[in-house]
């Protein structure tokens, strides 16, 4: 999901030196992998009332007012700490508007759906589609994409989290483990229970013997 390492860092260096061209090109290159990510994350009657490129625009606005700290002393990879200001403005937004329009927010009345945004789910389709499928494979690419949706909202908050980091934003297990403040062991393990839970729930499909 995130942007190539290598050119993140040769950008890194060239901000540094006072690249201003550079510094441009560093946060622009981000803005689609921080559109992902907080499509996926921003609750639905949020997103509702609040675009989630505002929001995006914000968090790009606090990396140019922050990024000369950044990169005096950076303590992590330049896509975590954008993680951190994206997690930030994510929890102001959510504060402001649950406060500011609690009743508004909590009685408007939505169209069934599933908790993920709509730009989330068209994420996570081209992530598994088979873009040469016939109609019949790509009837079932949906079927299996609204189980895995369905699955991942029935695991407990950390566990979602850590199959969220690990294949949505393809992150290593060391940098999972930084962003929850785990060390890497204890983060590989509740990864690998995590998709053994998601394994479990995909597999109780109705009809399926041994299965109501």
């Amino acid at each position: 999901m995130w942007p190539d390492a290598c050119e993140t860092e040769q950008l890194l260096a060239m901000a540094r030196s006072g690249d201003p061209d550079a510094r441009s090109r560093l946060l622009a290159r981000h803005r689609d992998a921080l559109r992902r990510l907080i499509g996926l994350r921003i609750d639905p009657a949020l997103g509702r009332r609040v675009d989630a490129s505002d929001i995006v625009q914000d968090v790009l606005m606090d990396a140019d007012r922050r990024l000369v700290d950044y990169l005096a002393a950076a303590k992590m990879p330049f896509h975590l700490w954008l993680r951190c200001l994206a997690r930030d403005r994510l929890i102001d937004a959510h504060r402001h508007h649950r406060r500011a329009q609690r009743r508004s927010l909590d009685r408007e009345q939505a169209l069934p759906q599933a908790s993920w945004s709509d730009q989330s789910a068209v994420d996570l389709a081209d992530l598994i589609r088979d873009r040469q499928a016939t109609p019949a494979a790509a009837a079932i690419g949906r079927e299996l994409e609204l189980r895995f949706q369905a699955a991942l909202d029935q695991l407990d908050d950390t566990d979602r989290e850590i199959v969220l980091l690990r294949h949505f934003e393809q992150l290593s297990n060391g940098e999972t483990a930084e962003v929850l403040g785990l060390s890497p062991p204890a983060a590989g393990m509740r990864y690998l229970r995590a998709m053994r839970r998601l394994r479990s729930l995909l597999d109780e499909v109705p009809g399926k013997p041994g299965t109501r």
